[in-house]
């Protein structure tokens, strides 16, 4: 089941979404000093193209820093990624076969906001860490 939702969330959401965290990306390891912020914007990237099966939990080790760089984060970038998954979750909202699709961009909104300090992991490792 986990693998027909992530196929039909890729076509109606998935690509577009991870679209977006990869420009967010690029752009971010452009300037030098922003690169922590690209690679978490391409770690978010891959999990937006296969949510389904994995989920975010805390990243034992973060500290004050991923903090701060979830602020500024959260000012930059972060509320467009997170308006894109809510209208993007409303759009799949519309129909019934939709509607996981739509919880799962819901779900995504708090990643988009503040990505630092975090992990993706298998539902079934909620507590592992690598």
């Amino acid at each position: 089941m986990k693998t027909l939702l992530n196929l039909i969330w890729l076509v109606f959401a998935g690509f577009w979404m991870a679209v977006g965290y990869a420009f967010a990306g690029v752009v971010c390891c452009i300037l030098i000093v922003t690169i922590p912020f690209g690679i978490a914007s391409f770690r978010m990237a891959s999990y937006v193209l296969w949510p389904f099966g994995r989920t975010v939990v805390d990243h034992p080790g973060a500290g004050a820093w991923s903090t701060i760089g979830n602020i500024v984060w959260l000012v930059v970038a972060g509320w467009w990624l997170a308006i894109g998954h809510l209208v993007t979750g409303i759009a799949l909202c519309v129909t019934i076969i939709g509607i996981p699709m739509g919880i799962a961009s819901f779900k995504l909104i708090p990643i988009s906001l503040l990505p630092l300090g975090k992990q993706i992991v298998p539902t079934d490792r909620p507590f592992a860490t690598y």
